[in-house]
């Protein structure tokens, strides 16, 4: 796109001039994004109106217009509601969610008029020039023009190698830098950017993936769609071409039980619920990059920390220098060793919370030059500086001294066994041509540093374990001190802990797994295979992190957290984004995704009972050739109060259960009972005033009053146990069914029924309530065997009814797998 334009060419200390940028975005050569997580106001309004239900919806009123059948237009409120609920709801939780956004918006520092200055990556235009450090993540195709980086490119190429990057080096949108600092000028930006082109190609492959629960009634509605018209064609041609019904009452008919197969309010009841969810959370400053994590945040049973950042303070602090016993055993080495460290730290740039610490503390130097280094990254874990009088090592004692690490484990491990960080500053000897240590290094001392724990870490943890998440430690630090801090916070098992750099193998890791909680120097490509071993393993995993070395394994985990405080890096990539840094919301936001799912599952049970009657009793109809008896303002009534209006106010209220079993399986375990009931009971009253010679209206009234008992019965059921709350909403429903049933008969198609009719309605009445207790029964004990039998005899049919049969009457013992609750 901008091959085009005339092409600038700034140095990396001035930058564009404030000409050239306002140029650049008169030409719309801007880094605007090309996606964006939250839609626009316009794509919100077209997806509530233009559906293929409310299409559906539209086609039956211009039916009942034609055939001026207008009382029974009485569902048109109720679409019409839900649309405008819906698109209100979700315009007031983009506006929330906006807001927030700005709060989490990827900065970048850039050079203009030789000045730096951090603006928003959107904001950034080609050819500006942009200073890059640790933890940054390129925002546009880059060139380096000064300086020298190491990027990982993992998140594009696959590939976790840390690439070192030069003068004339290209820096790929969406690659990371994780050592040093350097200058780049802007190649390409925006959609012409590598990343963009990425993510078009990934959207025009797939859509995004959505959580079980959404797939699972995304399932039920594409069924539902299929269903309908076959079904909505037979049974009006049944009623108008065989039982020669009128077209108006063949339309009439037809409507009232495709009314009833339609879910109309599943999707606003979701969309609200989560939307609402969304918004809580926002004012908790926990933003969601996508939906889905609030779903899989509820299922978690693994929850991978790293220990800075997440245990404790994401700052880092110097306790202490120690000399190492050997330190005075040279004459060279008699400088103080404080201002050897100022001065390796001087030579060093700020791009870490270690390096930080150490040049805030160690801030007397010698002014010495020095003539080369090298800057940390967590695969290496050392950095190094090369001096006239040789070269200093700072990092991590097992990988600085390796095979000499057993000589002085006596110095190094009491003050791991305290929690602190320990770092070995040493001598190389020879001479470091590349970052690979031959030789070995003279330790001369030990910088001692920590982290404070976070206040309510405790309490956090003590949380997760009385729900039954394990805890899994995963940090770059010696396990020994992971474990001490680990303790300090209530981790449950911390004083198991293992060295990863002992486990060579994937079947060691799994070992390791089950038996530990703790594990130390593991690497970011250890990390991920931690991640990818345990959800193998059947387990929904969850990743907390906040620098460059988590994202790769946030990426694998089914549900990724990330500290604001941390890399931009590792904010962009997670699904959940704590804006205060703040780990203690953790379960609040666990306990959000439990009220959504719950509260979902048990309204979607009430919407399916409707459906399933309707589905069955149009089967019923054809079958037997009778017309269909209810009408679509009968319909709307029943919804209005066994339905919509109480899986609203259930769908608000607090919910604290643990999410067990498959979503479907369980919405329909809970809803079979009642629409098997329901279609039982008015075949049966069908049936019975055909003999006693009923009329239309008495069996349709009659119809609509089981149907409204039973409707209750299943309300009833789904909200126990009984609290204040849901009394309230039972006994609301229950009351404005009265009233509207009462003074609206008219316009709800109800009339005064024969004393036949009200006998029929007694008698069905006590039939219903044993039917419906039967088959409540008999429901659970099919949800008990399918959460208790061996799985992997699943495919004989022969053992699944033997073993049905022995678990409802015999109750005899079955064979159960390890994860049977899962």
């Amino acid at each position: 796109m901008h091959n085009q334009y005339a092409r600038f060419q700034p140095d990396y200390e001035s930058g564009l001039t404030t000409a050239q940028v306002k140029e650049r975005i008169e030409q719309g050569l801007t880094n605007l994004p090309v996606d964006t997580n939250f839609k626009s106001i316009p794509k919100i309004i077209k997806e509530n109106t233009f559906t293929y239900f409310n299409l559906i919806f539209l086609i039956f009123t211009i039916l009942l217009v034609l055939v001026q059948s207008y009382h029974n237009l009485t569902f048109l409120p109720v679409i019409v509601g839900n649309i405008l609920i819906g698109i209100i709801q979700e315009i007031r939780s983009k506006k929330i969610l906006d807001k927030l956004t700005v709060l989490n918006t990827t900065h970048a520092t850039v050079v203009r008029e030789g000045t730096e200055t951090a603006i928003a990556t959107k904001d950034l235009v080609l050819d500006d020039i942009v200073l890059f450090k640790a933890g940054d993540q390129v925002p546009a195709d880059a060139q380096v023009i000064y300086g020298t980086v190491k990027a990982n490119e993992s998140l594009l190429t696959g590939e976790s190698d840390e690439v070192p990057k030069a003068n004339g080096d290209e820096l790929m949108s969406g690659s990371f830098i994780v050592s040093g600092s350097c200058y780049g000028r802007l190649e390409k930006v925006g959609a012409d950017s590598y990343i963009s082109k990425l993510t078009n190609q990934a959207k025009a492959m797939s859509n995004e993936e959505q959580s079980k629960m959404i797939i699972s009634l995304n399932k039920l509605v594409k069924w539902v769609g299929i269903f309908i018209i076959p079904i909505g064609i037979t049974l009006f041609s049944q009623s108008y071409f065989f039982n020669g019904n009128s077209v108006q009452k063949s339309i009439v008919t037809m409507e009232g039980a495709l009314i009833g197969m339609i879910p109309e309010g599943l999707y606003l009841l979701t969309t609200v619920a989560l939307a609402l969810s969304a918004t809580r959370l926002a004012r908790e400053k926990v933003l969601l990059h996508n939906m889905k994590s609030i779903e899989t945040l509820a299922r978690v049973n693994v929850l991978c920390v790293d220990k800075t950042g997440t245990i404790t303070e994401n700052e880092m602090s110097v306790e202490r220098l120690v000399e190492a016993k050997n330190y005075h055993s040279d004459d060279k080495q008699k400088q103080d060793l404080a201002e050897r460290v100022g001065d390796f730290a001087a030579a060093m740039s700020e791009d870490n919370a270690t390096m930080a610490a150490i040049k805030a503390h160690f801030s007397k130097t010698s002014h010495r030059k020095a003539l080369s280094f090298t800057t940390f990254s967590s695969v290496d874990k050392f950095s190094s500086v090369t001096f006239d009088d040789g070269t200093y090592i700072l990092g991590a004692p097992e990988m600085v001294l390796r095979d000499q690490y057993a000589q002085y484990a006596g110095e190094i491990t009491p003050f791991a066994e305290t929690g602190s960080r320990v770092l070995v500053f040493g001598r190389y000897e020879g001479v470091l041509t590349e970052k690979l240590l031959v030789n070995p290094v003279i330790p001369l001392g030990f910088v001692l540093l920590s982290n404070a724990i976070r206040a309510n870490a405790k309490e956090t943890f003590t949380y997760f374990s009385e729900q039954d998440v394990a805890i899994k430690v995963i940090s770059g630090d010696n396990p020994l001190t992971v474990s001490h801090i680990a303790k300090e916070a209530g981790i449950e098992n911390a004083d198991k802990y293992v060295d990863a750099r002992e486990l060579t193998t994937p079947e060691l890791i799994a070992a390791a797994l089950k038996t530990n909680a703790v594990f130390g120097r593991v690497t970011p490509e250890q990390k991920k295979s931690f991640v990818e071993i345990l959800k193998k393993e059947g387990n929904t995993v969850a990743m907390t992190g906040d620098g460059v070395n988590d994202i790769l394994a946030m990426k694998e985990a089914d549900c990724s957290i990330a500290m604001a405080s941390g890399s931009d890096a590792t904010a962009h990539a997670a699904q959940v984004v704590l804006l205060e840094s703040d780990f203690s919301k953790m379960p609040q936001v666990v306990m959000e995704g439990r009220r959504v799912v719950n509260n979902i599952e048990r309204s979607s049970s009430l919407f399916l009972v409707k459906n399933i009657f309707s589905l069955l009793m149009s089967l019923f109809a054809v079958i037997f050739s009778i017309t269909y008896p209810l009408q679509p303002s009968q319909i709307t009534l029943i919804s209005l109060f066994t339905i919509g209006l109480p899986s609203f106010f259930l769908a608000l209220e607090q919910n604290k259960q643990r999410i067990h079993g498959n979503f479907l399986l369980n919405i329909l375990g809970k809803a079979i009972p009642g629409g098997v009931t329901d279609m039982l009971i008015v075949g049966a009253l069908v049936i019975c005033g055909t003999i006693f010679r009923l009329s239309p209206t008495d069996i349709s009234t009659t119809a609509t009053l089981l149907l409204i008992v039973v409707g209750f019965m299943v309300l009833y059921k789904i909200s126990s146990p009984m609290n204040r709350f849901r009394q309230l909403i039972f006994f609301s429903s229950l009351a404005g069914m009265l009233v509207f049933s009462l003074f609206f008969s008219k316009l709800f198609s109800l009339t005064k029924i024969s004393p036949t009719s009200i006998l029929l309605l007694v008698i069905l009445f006590f039939t219903a309530e044993s039917i419906f207790r039967f088959l409540t029964k008999i429901s659970e004990l099919i949800g008990q065997y399918i959460q208790s039998v061996d799985r992997t005899k699943m495919t004989s049919m022969r053992y699944v009814c033997k073993s049905l049969y022995k678990f409802m009457f015999k109750r005899g013992p079955l064979k159960t797998t390890e994860d049977s609750m899962s």
